[in-house]
């Protein structure tokens, strides 16, 4: 069972199919940004930087709550996506190309600093480092997933084995959406009353929606464009043979955990 340990795959390549991350890889439930907001993680006016941002997914819902949020990415493809989802919103959110493990920012500058669905695919001991460094006494270090849930038999079991027939180098299969050695990240960095919740929301996609989303994931967003045409040609096949339901109602898994830098030296 995967629970982030290692990287789903060698290299992450999600520019390849920045359109369909944009357009179809559903962002996170209001529910977790309500939950987050009561938790005081989430205040109006607050500097906030977004570690590997992707399509700014978590830096636009941010920012339409008022915060300052600059979203950090080293993919360009993936940057001028979420350029784009900013202008089309109407919203200033600035995106730029750093390294989570090396953002540029001043010392103690930031309130909030946030890694979406990406933790992952850092070197988890510098990124919380530099979290640290960057955040101002009493800012925080936070980490949300929203992950898909395999269960016997079910839809989301049938695509992870499609993913692996077409994308056996894949790491990722069979994960839990819980995030224990995050906790212990945030520990070691020095992050004190560390925290974390999780439930269960489903997600809904169309057919279409799902297989542009399963392309979207970096199993198959790896792979060449004839292999991804193929991949998505099965995937579209599958969905009407054994699950024609249409829209799919998909179980995932959010986890969220976070930790404050200490407001003593």
């Amino acid at each position: 069972m995967w629970q982030g340990e290692t990287k789903p795959t060698a290299r992450p390549q999600f520019g390849r199919a920045a359109q369909s991350y944009a357009e179809h890889r559903l962002g996170f439930p209001a529910s977790m940004y309500a939950r987050l907001a009561v938790e005081g993680l989430l205040k109006a006016g607050a500097a906030h930087i977004d570690l590997g941002t992707g399509t700014g997914t978590l830096a636009l819902s941010t920012s339409m709550m008022g915060l300052k949020s600059v979203g950090l990415d080293m993919d360009p493809a993936m940057l001028d996506a979420a350029r784009t989802l900013a202008a089309s919103s109407g919203l200033r959110t600035t995106f730029r190309q750093a390294q989570a493990e090396e953002t540029c920012c001043d010392d103690e500058s930031q309130d909030l600093v946030t890694a979406g669905q990406c933790w992952h695919w850092f070197d988890r001991p510098k990124a919380a480092a530099e979290a640290h460094r960057i955040l101002k006494p009493g800012g925080y270090l936070l980490m949300c997933h929203y992950d898909w849930m395999a269960h016997s038999g079910n839809m989301v079991e049938a695509t992870e084995d499609l993913i692996l027939e077409h994308a056996p180098n894949w790491t990722a299969a069979r994960g839990n959406g819980i995030y224990p050695l995050w906790l212990r990240d945030l520990a070691e960095a020095g992050f004190v009353g560390i925290q974390s919740f999780s439930y269960d929301e489903p997600a809904v996609y169309s057919h279409k929606a799902w297989v542009h989303r399963i392309e979207a994931s970096a199993g198959i967003a790896a792979l060449d464009p004839t292999e991804r045409e193929a991949f998505k040609a099965a995937l579209t096949a599958l969905l009407a043979r054994d699950f024609p339901a249409d829209p799919l109602h998909t179980p995932h898994r959010v986890f969220c955990c976070w930790g404050m830098k200490s407001t003593t030296r």
